[in-house]
């Protein structure tokens, strides 16, 4: 299968491109940049795979959580290139697409993944990553660090991600000692997104592109939302 990936959910921007199991991708911290490199990166990797936009089966991205804008503009590239070709769209969890960076040696591990939401927040999943899948442990969720909790009571956890680094590094101060590893630079990867995707769409979840939803996690953002279209409308 054949597919085109973004992930613009952090300052990090990664394009790739997943051609029946090969990867290739672009990534680079690239803050305030999304908009201007996200499609001539795609451009690029598909010209260099050999690949018409055309010959795509699906469109992936990052859905969030993560900052608002880049979670923004990633669903709306897909959405947009993906009515462009009549083609759908598979959204992936940006804290499941983390979580594959731990690379457990074993084959399987507990992945904490968190990214800073600022604010004094991280946004955090707890994931089991098994055969190169991460089945999500309970629900996503931002807050303190103060106030993430693992699912349960073990030891040898893996941490991936800048919500370890957060708040001058809370949330590794608190839970780190249940960890066997812990990686506070990682950032999500458009590969990895790709990798998630192409499973989901052997699973026949792909997503018509108007179906697909960004998940923000913070109720203000929506309210957010809501106040501008009250506005857009004159009420």
């Amino acid at each position: 299968m054949k597919l085109l990936a973004f992930e613009t959910s952090t300052e990090a921007l990664s394009v790739a491109v997943h051609v029946d199991g090969e990867i290739r991708e672009r990534f680079e911290l690239a803050p305030r940049r999304h908009a201007e490199l996200a499609l001539p990166w795609a451009e690029a990797l598909l010209a260099e795979a050999g690949v018409a936009k055309g010959q795509l089966d699906a469109i992936a991205v990052g859905r969030g959580p993560g900052a608002f804008t880049g979670v923004r503009l990633g669903v709306a590239l897909a959405q947009g290139i993906a009515l462009a070709l009549q083609r759908p769209v598979l959204p992936v969890s940006t804290l499941a697409a983390l979580a594959l960076r731990a690379e457990p040696a074993d084959g399987e591990a507990r992945v904490l993944a968190a990214i800073d939401a600022r604010m004094g927040e991280v946004y955090s999943g707890a994931f089991l990553l098994r055969e190169g899948e991460a089945r999500a442990l309970g629900a996503e969720r931002v807050g303190t660090p103060d106030a993430v909790a693992l699912p349960d009571e073990g030891d040898g956890w893996h941490g991936v991600g800048t919500g370890f680094a957060a708040g001058e590094g809370a949330l590794q101060r608190r839970l780190g000692a249940r960890f066997a590893a812990i990686d506070a630079a990682a950032l999500p990867h458009a590969a990895d997104v790709a990798r998630l995707a192409a499973a989901a769409y052997a699973r026949g979840e792909a997503l018509a592109p108007e179906r697909v939803e960004p998940a923000y996690l913070r109720n203000d953002v929506a309210l957010t939302l809501e106040q501008q279209r009250a506005l857009r409308a004159g009420r």
